[in-house]
């Protein structure tokens, strides 16, 4: 299963505004406000110490790096996504990963963010997106994805957890986020989401008028570390 660039299957858009504003419906449910990047984002990500596999960037610590020119572009892009979405009632969060935990609760259903999922919310938001340096994010069309809760084989393995009543079985796949997760089809073409775009994508809340997008973390193949603007 081999990926694919966004170009010529996602609209895409030339400014903030347009990215919030444009609605969403059917299966138009992700897009891309395409943008050329400067500055040197790698410096920021190796700059920051980890720990661990992970941290959140809080302003300060962003502020008190002492940086090299192109790092300091960088810097300023970064603030400036975070004050746009800030503005926009959006709560965004900067992270440096190493790499995600994986999830080995259920071997034969994996749910963490490796797996392709929609995201879901009680309230009417969509997921915002940048990846600006490391390995990008992927989402897969919905006509090449199928809801794994479905799949005979996998409903049967999720029904042998379950100990409760039949009317109850429904609760269980969404109370333990089942439900949310999907398995590429034969031949299935993720897109990768690229360096520096932000990008907006559907989420699984009410009233929505177009289907969930499905898309997933990638394997940091690179070594690279990821610097991960999310909210």
């Amino acid at each position: 299963m081999k990926g694919s660039d966004f170009e010529q299957q996602i609209p895409v858009v030339t400014n903030f505004e347009d990215l919030v504003s444009t609605p969403f419906y059917g299966e138009f449910n992700a897009l891309c406000w395409k943008r050329e990047l400067i500055g040197d984002f790698s410096e920021i990500a190796n700059k920051i110490e980890l720990s661990g596999n992970m941290k959140v960037i809080e302003p300060d610590e962003l502020l008190a790096l002492e940086l090299s020119e192109e790092g300091e572009l960088a810097r300023e892009i970064l603030i400036n996504d975070l004050k746009l979405l800030e503005a926009h009632g959006a709560s965004p969060i900067l992270n440096v990963i190493r790499n995600y935990d994986a999830d080995e609760d259920y071997p034969f259903f994996p749910t963490d963010v490796y797996s392709f999922h929609v995201d879901r919310s009680p309230i009417p938001v969509d997921t915002f997106l940048c990846t600006y340096c490391g390995d990008s994010s992927e989402i897969l069309p919905n006509a090449q994805a199928e809801q794994k809760v479905l799949i005979p084989e996998i409903r049967n393995e999720l029904r042998s957890l379950y100990s409760g009543p039949d009317e109850g079985f429904e609760d269980f796949l969404s109370d333990y986020f089942f439900d949310l997760h999907y398995q590429p089809k034969p031949n299935a073409q993720p897109i990768h989401l690229g360096l520096g775009h932000l990008w907006r994508l559907a989420t699984d809340h009410p009233n929505n008028k177009s289907l969930p997008c499905v898309h997933r973390a990638p394997k940091e193949n690179s070594g690279q570390l990821r610097l991960l603007l999310i909210c």
